[in-house]
């Protein structure tokens, strides 16, 4: 049984191929293409961190805000309730 498995794998022919490898390879035209591609793709990911990095800073602008605007109305609020010191 074993032979004849042997057998069987050596008699199958490899494939010879029939195209010709230069008119498959992408070329200069191709490579032109890939490195247009990762130009962009490049633009397009600094952009993108440039404006996620934009609305964090406004984030962090606004809470600072607010935190002055509360510590700005908290001492008002203490001294109305705690009334005029002697």
């Amino acid at each position: 049984m074993i032979e004849l498995l042997v057998r069987a794998a050596a008699a199958t022919p490899t494939p010879t191929p029939t195209v010709d490898p230069e008119l498959v390879t992408p070329g200069p035209v191709g490579f032109a293409i890939v490195a247009v591609l990762v130009v962009v793709v490049g633009l397009l990911i600094w952009d993108m961190l440039r404006r996620v990095r934009r609305v964090r800073y406004r984030e962090e602008v606004r809470a600072e805000l607010d935190a002055e605007e509360q510590a700005a109305s908290a001492p008002d609020s203490d001294a109305d309730e705690a009334g005029p010191k002697s």
